[in-house]
């Protein structure tokens, strides 16, 4: 299964109990190279491994484009959501990422709280966007 899983999501990082993994796509047929545009969609898994549920608050993004400029996009929940996690699930979602290159990176963090009231800070892993 975790062969599995590293195919279908190679970039990866746990905090603590929390598992983040990563799948990414070039959409060539939302990009527009001639028109300095390129779009890839991400596949995010939350897993919680721990024993209370846990709640998604907030995201901070970091995004780099091919020029080396920074871009950091921070929000509440992802996806319109603030999904609670129980203990041996996961919260599964996909969004997308434009850039004025045809090259960059993501990274961030997830702000999650359990039912103890308890911050937990758990790491987005960097991931390539090439086109």
């Amino acid at each position: 299964m975790a062969d599995t899983l590293a195919l279908l999501f190679p970039a990866e990082a746990t905090t603590g109990a929390i598992t983040v993994r990563v799948a990414v796509s070039y959409l060539v047929e939302q990009s527009a190279p001639e028109q300095q545009r390129w779009f890839w969609s991400y596949h995010i898994r939350v897993e919680n491994n721990g024993e209370n549920p846990v709640q998604l608050l907030a995201r901070h993004w970091k995004i780099i484009d091919g020029h080396g400029n920074v871009h950091e996009v921070r929000g509440q929940g992802v996806v319109g959501e603030m999904p609670v996690i129980k203990p041996g699930e996961s919260y599964d979602y996909v969004s997308g990422c434009p850039l004025d290159t045809p090259s960059g990176s993501m990274s961030g963090f997830y702000q999650l709280v359990d039912d103890q009231g308890d911050a937990i800070e758990a790491v987005i892993p960097k991931f390539e966007l090439t086109s």
